[in-house]
């Protein structure tokens, strides 16, 4: 059972990088950001974590194993982040991936 849901959370976990990929490449005014908060707490049935920066990114997810002990045994995550755009709009992505795919509401504020 423990197997299944580590393949189920495979494509997760490539979303996941994808957007970390994207929010790190994001260009910031050129001084070099601190991490000023951190948190991480795993279980067995999920797992939790928090981040901010000193140039204003964010992140928080959670990740929580839906019908455990079933075939159907998967990983749901939700979670929002948030970062300066070039543009210099401060955007938040709040997100859902589950069996229904990457699901992702944008927002942007000046």
């Amino acid at each position: 059972m423990v197997v299944q849901s580590h393949i189920t959370f495979f494509p997760q976990t490539l979303v996941f990088a994808a957007i970390l990929a994207v929010a790190v490449a994001v260009p910031q005014s050129g001084k070099d950001a601190q991490i000023t908060a951190y948190s991480n707490d795993v279980g067995l049935d999920g797992y939790n974590f928090a981040f901010q920066t000193s140039d204003g990114i964010s992140r928080n997810e959670q990740g929580t194993l839906k019908n455990p002990g079933t075939e159907n045994e998967a990983i749901e995550v939700r979670g929002t982040y948030t970062y300066k755009g070039v543009d210099g709009k401060d955007y938040t992505v709040n997100f859902v991936a589950n069996e229904n795919g990457y699901q992702p509401q944008v927002s942007a504020r000046k």
